[in-house]
């Protein structure tokens, strides 16, 4: 089924609407001069290291540590996550340097 150029239009208005809601809303909702709240605080602590713990959770739901290859893949990409993080403290270094180190290993073993 083929959208109109109405519904396109519409699609197009509402996704940009959306998108400047969610980047301008919270400049909006905790100005500059303003103290942010506590729990919004809390949150900026915590949610890093739980979406770091959800990831490890989610890659490692379907390993099969009886048979193939064991989780070693896995494992070994843990740790040089765990080291990355360890050492340089850039969260998006250490998921990008861990999926590399993960794909290598899957690819050339």
């Amino acid at each position: 089924m083929k959208m109109t150029l109405a519904q396109q239009l519409f699609t197009i208005v509402m996704v940009v609407l959306g998108t400047m809601l969610t980047r301008f809303l919270p400049f909006l909702v905790f100005p500059a001069g303003k103290t942010t709240p506590g729990y919004i605080q809390y949150l900026g602590k915590v949610l890093p290291p739980a979406v770091f713990g959800l990831l490890v959770v989610y890659c490692m739901k379907n390993v099969n540590w009886l048979g193939g290859s064991h989780g070693i893949p896995e494992l070994l990409s843990i740790a040089v996550v765990a080291g990355l993080h360890v050492w340089k403290r850039q969260m998006l270094l250490s998921i990008a340097g861990g999926t590399v180190c993960y794909m290598l290993i899957v690819r050339f073993a």
